[in-house]
């Protein structure tokens, strides 16, 4: 039988009841039937309140209990959950809360100096008419462990979480257990929006089947287990957090322990003190940890598992990460916010191919490189590129667990998933014989030098063999002679000093000159979007 998410929740009462679920530092510990009490509760309440089935409910809040409470509670109740980047400003927020239609917000009080319920109103006070439908507001405590602070909105009703918890107690249980029976598997559970780090986002929805399907073959992937310690340092507003953290820690009975904000200094103490297993994360958090000068004072023994991606994996980092760190099983894993999940290592694979690759398909999913088997005629749409002689060319996606489309956008759904079901992903790869994905780039990255092209993460790989180089980030600009040329912002790792010679001529040893880059610019840190990509655009936009 296929589950929805409030039955994966009855499911992880019945069978974990006592164990943890949630461990947060400094804050409470709940048993996963104590989370499923307090969701049901939230969910008895938002029916009261008025929120119907298929509503939507956003969230705009950091990695604490709440957020998980919330969004159990919420899907119980029947509604669709928006989570919302907590990165964003005020006017960032208005149009994604606008754009979903959502009825409800969870909102966080003041947190890392920022009031986010005051910007919001800023913002919609600047442009009006955004949140016509949006009617009740829960300020969540983050930085205090207090009620959250009731407020005043003219036409929306805000309160504090207290609040909310005083009358999900008197809300009657019956209400969250009629509307968690009526919800169907094909449901809409979640519309995440996408990072936007090549244009406006877009809200990517999914099912309650879907969104349990990819947790569930991450899970499979990394043989998670009910004894294993989760530190969830990706934010629960992404699907690294959300599905690929609470619901794959749901399913297997993991215990989730949550970070608030990434500190390399508090991840290795969680890491000693709560005996951590599982750490997923971006590239550039294994890169923190391994040039922290505080790491050998910490026991980081217990670790077993780490599963990275999100941006292209330098495979020096790979082997610095299986040399140095205590990881038992490092994984690599390639997915987009329209499917989550698509290819993942596994246990067992040989070290060239967890160092090189994204691994093969998992969670239904079938792949095929554009091109690379019509004689560079793809015949599935006129959105693909032809494939290079390589075999390499643009990631093409089908199956069961691709998203259900774009919200209220017919022609961007039409443009990315084709009329025989192929979600053109935009990324470029290629296949082994093995079936093993790797990442070459983002089509919209590559650039032509003097006519030929250019695919950044080459470039970038090279680069991360530079002794003394943390990361790097390559785009191309303009060039009155050939067009374009690369353009090299660079991280050292501390303590390295690194000039732009050391650069230039690390890459000329090893790259054609074509693709050499002709500037070097060094910073204190890229830019990043909340999953850890470096954000080109804005790199674009600054070198323009």
């Amino acid at each position: 039988m296929e589950l929805t998410i409030p039955a994966a929740l009855d499911r992880a009462a019945s069978l974990f009841g006592e164990k943890t679920a949630i461990a947060e530092p400094d804050g409470p510990r709940l048993t996963y039937r104590q989370l499923h009490t307090q969701a049901r509760r939230i969910a008895a309440a938002l029916a009261a309140a008025g929120i119907q089935a298929g509503d939507r409910v956003a969230i705009w809040s950091p990695n604490t209990h709440h957020w998980v409470v919330a969004a159990l509670g919420a899907q119980t109740a029947g509604a669709t959950l928006v989570p919302v980047n907590t990165r964003f400003t005020g006017a960032e927020a208005l149009d994604v809360i606008g754009r979903s239609g959502a009825r409800m917000l969870f909102v966080a009080g003041p947190f890392l100096g920022a009031d986010r319920l005051a910007m919001l109103e800023a913002a919609d006070e600047a442009e009006p008419g955004q949140l016509s439908r949006l009617r009740l507001i829960i300020t969540v405590p983050v930085e205090h462990a207090g009620e959250g602070a009731d407020s005043a909105w003219p036409g929306k009703e805000v309160l504090g979480w207290a609040e909310l918890e005083r009358r999900a107690a008197a809300a009657p249980p019956a209400l969250a257990l009629q509307r968690a029976a009526a919800i169907t598997p094909d449901d809409v559970s979640d519309i995440l929006f996408t990072s936007g780090t090549t244009g406006r986002s877009k809200g990517a929805m999914s099912s309650h089947r879907q969104a349990l399907a990819v947790a569930a073959a991450w899970a499979d992937c990394g043989e998670v287990t009910s004894d294993d310690r989760y530190l969830v340092l990706n934010p629960f507003f992404h699907s690294f957090g959300y599905k690929a953290g609470i619901l794959v820690c749901l399913l297997t009975g993991a215990t989730i322990v949550p970070q608030l904000v990434y500190e390399p200094q508090e991840t290795m103490r969680l890491i000693e003190t709560e005996r951590i297993t599982v750490l997923p994360g971006a590239p550039t958090i294994y890169q923190t940890l391994l040039d922290h000068p505080a790491r050998a004072s910490h026991d980081m023994t217990s670790l077993r598992l780490a599963v990275t991606g999100a941006a292209v994996v330098p495979v020096a980092l790979v082997e610095r990460m299986q040399a140095e760190l205590a990881f038992d099983t490092v994984l690599t894993a390639y997915g987009l916010t329209e499917a989550v999940v698509v290819t993942m290592c596994r246990p067992g694979d040989p070290p060239r191919a967890v160092a090189t690759t994204s691994g093969r398909a998992t969670a239904g999913f079938e792949i095929r490189i554009s091109g690379a088997d019509a004689g560079g005629a793809d015949p599935h749409g006129a959105q693909s590129h032809e494939a290079c002689s390589d075999g390499t060319g643009e990631i093409l996606l089908r199956g069961p667990n691709v998203m259900l489309g774009y919200l209220d956008d017919p022609a961007a759904t039409k443009e990315a998933i084709d009329s025989d079901g192929w979600l053109h992903t935009g990324d470029v790869g290629r296949l082994d014989a093995e079936g093993n994905l790797t990442i070459t780039d983002r089509l919209k990255d590559m650039f032509i030098c003097g006519g030929f092209n250019v695919y950044p993460a080459e470039v970038e790989q090279v680069l991360a063999r530079l002794d003394g180089l943390a990361e790097s980030a390559v785009i191309g600009v303009p060039d009155a002679r050939l067009g374009e040329v690369g353009k090299a912002f660079v991280v050292t790792r501390p303590g390295y000093q690194l000039t732009e010679s050391d650069v230039l001529a690390h890459c000329r040893e090893r790259l054609a000159n074509y693709k050499v880059p002709r500037q070097v610019e060094f910073r204190s840190q890229l830019p990043r979007n909340a999953a850890g990509k470096p954000l080109k655009r804005l790199l674009r936009e600054e070198s323009a």
